[in-house]
């Protein structure tokens, strides 16, 4: 068991998701059950699964960690069609979608060393 505190990538998708949240709060209502809820579930989840798969096995946190690649995936394109909706301006769509792609990439690192553990 690990403390999921201490990961670089938990606590990045951590504070993308306050960002998120903050970003959407602006979202016309019409959007509260369509891509404001859609982005802000997809953001916690990346957080959630690598703190529920931090009290898990190796071969778990593994599963859990490609669970967060996937939701991390998911706001990519969620912030994409916000930002083509004209509900994120030019400039934060700019870095909150470096930010989801700099969470993709520690979460493909961290998935790599997960699975070379358990092959030892």
């Amino acid at each position: 068991m690990q403390d999921f505190n201490k990961l670089a990538v938990w606590r990045r998708a951590h504070v993308l998701t306050l960002d998120l949240y903050r970003s959407t709060e602006s979202f016309p209502r019409t959007e509260m059950f369509g891509v404001t809820s859609q982005l802000r579930r997809a953001s916690a989840s990346i957080a959630a699964n690598l703190a529920e798969g931090s009290g898990r096995t190796q071969v778990e946190f593994g599963r859990f960690v490609q669970i967060a690649l996937g939701s991390a995936c998911e706001v990519e394109y969620h912030l994409l069609l916000a930002h083509d909706l004209g509900y994120l301006s030019e400039d934060l769509y700019d870095h909150l979608a470096e930010e989801i792609r700099a969470i993709k990439r520690m979460l493909t690192a961290l998935l790599k060393t997960v699975r070379a553990r358990q092959v030892k």
